[in-house]
């Protein structure tokens, strides 16, 4: 249940991948501009999160959740009504800032399950975000292209609303495990992140590799986005949707890979996905002119990728409870930071260089996440956690 009310909050986010280049017509914009759509909204979740998370270390998860719910209902009943692209882009920064659900959740499971089997829980949340990314991906290209683009903003308004009963439902009505943080004036709980990253400096690694890795992701589908309806090639909006349909496999994938790395340990596991990872990276430069050859590397990147962010979360979400969400505050920030960053990359160089350009802005980035992997593996050892 916590898998699928992370698919519904996360898909937010992820509506605007097949149809960027026809909300870019509607409002007459250019690809460089319409890029800023994805990009605040990744910057302000980032920001969202340093200012809400850490309040999972002080308040009930459920009652924080419930709010944040609510206002992204407003954001997307907002975005689905603009009539000006500067409304659109208001809408959606504020729906990023308050996307904070997703990212409370494991911290809130990993006090409920045993040690041996984080790998395992958190792979099952990060199945549910994959699929919330799959039916964004695919759901919103098929409406767009057969009612209209707006339509898709109001059925997520919809969904919003029964994530609300949903987690009303399931999530548990009690204070959470008291520690330190609980006391602590607001301004005190901001700044006592930063004693925690000096006692986890691991966490800097782990972030900067999601941080990559989430950037990548986003400036891939940008490109596929805009290539794929470009002229050169052709195809709809809905095509794009067909397309991220294909990848469901890797949600059966997912959990059986978080088995692995809970038998392997997180750090070398990491390492050896990312071979893998940056492989199929390489791939997408050469498979650009076939829709059918793209399934490849995308098949490759959207399995090894997610599976990357489940070791991330491995290497500390071992730390005591009472720090787990500050830590996740800090894993959270890079991670979109990274991802705010490249969407408005991924999108200017395509404007500049076409899909060539974005692919080869994704490689570089894989290989620079490959490196990390690496250093972090031989800083802390086989699976230290």
């Amino acid at each position: 249940m916590f898998a699928l009310a992370s698919a519904a909050v996360t898909a937010n986010a992820y509506y605007i991948h097949p149809i960027i280049a026809t909300v870019a017509d509607h409002f007459g914009i250019s690809d460089a501009m319409i890029g800023m759509v994805p990009s605040f909204n990744q910057l302000a979740l980032a920001v969202g999160v340093f200012l809400l998370l850490p309040l999972g270390d002080r308040f009930s998860n459920r009652t924080l959740i419930l709010i944040f719910v609510a206002f992204q209902v407003l954001s997307l009943l907002a975005m689905a009504v603009s009539s000006e692209y500067w409304m659109f882009l208001t809408a959606s920064t504020v729906l990023g800032f308050f996307t904070i659900a997703p990212y409370l959740l494991p911290a809130y499971v990993s006090k409920r399950v045993a040690a041996n089997r984080l790998g395992h829980s958190n792979a099952i949340l990060t199945a549910g975000i994959m699929f919330g990314i799959l039916i964004a991906r695919a759901g919103a290209g098929v409406i767009a292209e057969w009612l209209n683009w707006r339509v898709v903003y109001f059925i997520a308004a919809g969904f919003m609303l029964a994530v609300t009963l949903l987690l009303l439902a399931i999530m548990e009505n009690r204070a959470e495990e008291k520690s330190d943080a609980s006391h602590l004036p607001y301004p005190k709980l901001l700044a006592s992140i930063f004693p925690i990253i000096r006692k986890n400096p691991d966490i800097l690694i782990a972030g900067s590799i999601q941080g990559l890795g989430f950037g990548i992701f986003l400036a891939i589908w940008m490109g596929i986005g805009l290539h794929l309806t470009s002229p050169e090639m052709g195809y709809g909006t809905d095509t794009v949707g067909y397309l991220a349909i294909l990848t469901i496999t890797n949600l059966m994938l997912t959990p059986f890979l978080g088995r692995v790395a809970d038998r392997m340990g997180a750090r070398r596991a990491r390492f050896y996905f990312s071979i893998l990872y940056v492989f199929g990276m390489s791939l997408f430069s050469l498979t650009g002119h076939s829709l059918w050859l793209m399934i490849i590397p995308i098949f490759l990147t959207n399995t090894f990728g997610p599976v990357m962010d489940i070791t991330n979360r491995m290497t500390f979400l071992t730390a005591p409870p009472a720090e787990r969400t500050r830590l996740m505050t800090v894993y959270i920030i890079f991670m979109f930071v990274g991802g705010g960053i490249a969407s408005w990359a991924g999108t200017a160089v395509y404007d500049f260089a076409g899909w060539f350009g974005t692919s080869m802005l994704a490689l570089g980035m894989a290989l620079v996440l490959f490196a990390l992997t690496f250093i972090g593996w031989r800083w802390k050892g086989d699976g230290a956690q």
